[in-house]
């Protein structure tokens, strides 16, 4: 469908959730990098912090302030109304999250946001998918390290490789840096949700249209040793490889046969082995009220490391393509993942919906389908690596 014009309205972009840890990273990183005459505001529920924030930024004086509160659904709705796209960094989303897709979808107002749930995403979609695209709202989630760098990285790697063949490729996530408190929350919430989540996704793929002639399929893997890589490769239970499965379902040129495997690699068979464990222990922790508790308490949402931790953080996501007699080699690699390059990813991908050309979608979408090869391009010019490492 054409997609409503919105230009009348007060705002490009609006961060919600700005006064956070995430949140004032990504309003620093807009503050630094909007483009000249950006009509952008910041928005939380205390207006005390807000304005606090708004003096500590360049240019700050251009910067609008909105209260909105995750309880109020009119004050959601006013900020949905009033912008062109609304970022949120409030979660977790499941908890947090849903009166605030709804009002975007309502408004025709474009949405993203960091969540890495899957369960939250299943729910948005068949609750909220069909009146976003009957107002032409792009709703996109996983807007951060989850799953940017993992979708786009996909996609590009695709683009190396022959069309209209069947295609695989396998990611290998390595790096040195601190989980987020809002990270731990979320996957603690959902590691204790597993029938839930599990029947979130049942109900979205009754109501998801199914591929006619075409297969894209994330299937989980298993632990293995990989030569071509020199580690070992643990698949992730992250939604990084559900998100890719989207967008290779959603786009032809992922080829008539798509299959995506998503895993941590890691060089040394002891760590490898301890890292399983540790998965494991989390997993039976997140089981029981007290010891949940008990590790959410050891990195609270909003907390985060020193600038100094974070300029020692690295990320890199190696691929490995196949397909119609060729093979390919790629790699997407950046600073700090849990915060600096996540602020980053997800301003460039609301600086990206509200002023880039993009194609035609609505409902929800992924990055790489939403927007693709343009977000690819910002996230080059603002650091973020994507290389061809090797052909055969």
């Amino acid at each position: 469908m054409s997609r409503p014009n919105r230009t009348d309205r007060p705002y490009d972009i609006v961060l919600f959730g700005a006064t956070g840890f995430a949140g004032t990273l990504t309003a620093e990183y807009l503050a630094a990098h909007a483009p000249e005459g950006l009509r952008w505001a910041i928005a939380a529920r205390s207006e005390e912090k807000l304005r606090r924030l708004r003096e500590r930024l360049p240019g700050g004086e251009r910067v609008g302030v909105l209260r909105a509160e995750v309880s109020d659904p009119a004050s959601l709705r006013e900020l949905a109304e009033h912008a062109r796209v609304v970022a949120t960094t409030v979660g977790p989303y499941l908890t947090y999250g849903e009166e605030l897709v709804a009002a975007c979808a309502d408004s025709g107002t474009d949405y993203i946001d960091l969540s890495g749930e899957p369960e939250f995403v299943d729910l948005m979609y068949v609750r909220h998918d069909a009146r976003a695209r009957e107002t032409g709202a792009r709703l996109v989630h996983a807007c951060g390290f989850d799953s940017v760098p993992h979708d786009l990285g996909v996609r590009f790697t695709v683009e190396q490789l022959p069309e209209g063949v069947p295609l695989t490729v396998d990611g290998f996530v390595t790096a040195d840096a601190m989980f987020s408190g809002g990270t731990l929350a979320s996957a603690l919430g959902q590691f204790a949700r597993g029938p839930r989540m599990l029947a979130a996704a049942r109900d979205r793929a009754r109501h998801e249209p199914r591929l006619v002639g075409r297969r894209a399929l994330a299937p989980a893997g298993a632990p293995r040793y990989c030569g071509e890589i020199g580690a070992w490769a643990l698949p992730l239970p992250t939604i990084d490889p559900q998100i890719v499965r989207r967008s290779a379902g959603a786009l032809d040129r992922y080829g008539p046969d798509f299959r995506y495997r998503h895993y941590a690699a890691v060089r040394h068979l002891p760590v490898a082995v301890a890292g399983v464990a540790a998965v494991g222990g989390v997993l039976a922790a997140a089981q029981v009220p007290p010891a949940r508790r008990w590790l959410s308490e050891r990195l609270r949402p909003g907390d985060g490391p020193s600038p100094e931790k974070r300029a020692k953080s690295w990320f890199s996501v190696r691929f490995v393509g196949e397909g119609g007699g060729r093979r390919v080699f790629t790699e997407v690699s950046g600073g700090d993942p849990g915060y600096d390059e996540t602020a980053k990813m997800f301003a460039e991908s609301a600086l990206c919906l509200a002023l880039d050309p993009l194609p035609a979608t609505s409902g929800q979408v992924t990055t790489a389908t939403a927007m693709g090869t343009a977000l690819t391009e910002r996230l080059r010019r603002a650091g973020i690596v994507f290389r061809v490492a090797a052909t055969r």
